[in-house]
């Protein structure tokens, strides 16, 4: 048996000793099968960096808004405006044709018996949480990065402890400082976390660069995956990008970024530099994966090397799917065991849609197989959970 084929048994068992535990107790009498979210949101608001350290209080992220916009909040941190910040008066931005309603009090995590009643609601066991606000760069001083990455994990870690184990969730790390980062990630898998979430691009690096080295080591020590969730992490990109006269910019910037990130690692030596680890890639659909796996098989056979028949299955990559993308087709090139699901929770984006889990169970062309792997196996496997 292959080293990695062990680490996937292994995980499976602790998987499912954690469902029995937690889950699915009240659900295997009626035979149904758990769900868990593999990609909801928290939104952050001023109660977020309470958790700033006292010594940090100067770097704690302020709301402001130009005298132009008065109603259009965003974060200022580290003396910069960063993200628009998602308050209440944002019903005008939703999509019509998805429904994205949240309850406000849920997606902020200010009554967190509201987002649990909602997923109850919602058919929804368990949610893996990812931020909002680090979608771009949040800091450029190291000690800034650090001081709001640290308050944000520990806000999703009191969130952990008091959402009866139906949240886990994903740290996210001051990449400016390793040793730093490597601190969070311990703490934050000691307090629920289940994956590292990296941008794309992060400042002027990507994903295969020795310089995170140090992360995927340390993830793969501690069981943890890398979610790689829709971003970029290069302010000069995003500038480029940002065109006004693009209404679509958003998918340049992090959504296309995603797919290539991919690419990168298929290519790049970090599969098996790394044989255990598993890697996610969030929100941006599924729809690239084939494109994705042809142009990688013609790089690696070009250089004389041996492509995988599945890349996915066999470089532990996994990726969440969308009700409207084309999932016969792509099966055929990502697998069975690699598609993964999210609502999207909290947010309102190409990707978002509160139903996508009853939509996708609903579906009668579509084995129920696949639906149970896409909604319970893979993600248990890919968190590790």
């Amino acid at each position: 048996m292959s080293r990695s084929l062990k680490f996937a048994l292994l995980i499976t068992l602790r998987g499912f000793s954690w469902y029995i535990r937690h889950v699915t107790k009240s659900f295997l009498g009626r035979g149904q099968v758990p769900v868990i979210d593999s990609d909801a949101h928290v939104v952050e608001t001023e109660r977020t960096w309470e958790f700033i350290d006292g010594n940090d209080i100067r770097f704690k992220p302020v709301l402001a808004s130009a005298r132009s916009e008065p109603n259009n909040y965003r974060w200022l941190v580290d003396d910069k405006l960063r993200r628009r910040a998602m308050l209440s008066d944002i019903d005008h931005l939703r999509p019509v044709d998805r429904n994205t309603q949240t309850p406000e009090d849920a997606r902020e995590m200010s009554d967190i018996q509201s987002r649990l009643n909602h997923m109850d609601q919602l058919g929804i066991d368990v949610q893996v949480l990812h931020n909002t606000l680090f979608i771009e760069q949040v800091a450029d001083r190291i000690e800034v990065d650090v001081a709001v990455c640290k308050a944000w994990n520990r806000w999703l870690a009191d969130i952990w402890s008091k959402g009866n184990g139906r949240f886990r969730w994903s740290c996210v790390l001051p990449l400016t400082s390793i040793n730093d980062a490597l601190d969070q990630m311990r703490f934050a898998k000691d307090n629920g976390a289940v994956a590292v979430c990296m941008r794309p691009i992060e400042s002027t690096r990507t994903l295969p660069d020795i310089y995170f080295y140090p992360i995927y080591e340390e993830a793969e020590r501690l069981n943890m995956a890398i979610a790689v969730h829709i971003a970029n992490g290069n302010s000069a990109v995003c500038d480029v990008l940002r065109s006004p006269y693009d209404p679509g910019a958003s998918f340049g910037m992090f959504r296309a970024m995603t797919a290539v990130s991919c690419h990168s690692y298929m290519v790049s030596e970090l599969p098996q530099k790394f044989p255990l680890l598993r890697w996610g890639f969030i929100e941006a659909s599924a729809q690239w994966g084939p494109w994705v796996a042809h142009e990688a098989r013609r790089r690696y056979e070009a250089s004389g090397k041996v492509f995988p028949d599945n890349p996915f299955a066999e470089f532990r990559v996994y990726v969440t799917c969308q009700n409207d993308d084309d999932l016969d087709y792509i099966v055929g090139y990502v697998g069975e065991d690699n598609l993964l699901i999210g609502t999207d929770y909290g947010h309102f984006d190409p990707s978002s849609e509160i139903d996508a889990i009853s939509i996708l169970k609903s579906r009668t062309d579509l084995s129920t197989s696949l639906i149970n792997k896409i909604v319970d196996f893979n993600p248990r496997n890919f968190y590790a959970i």
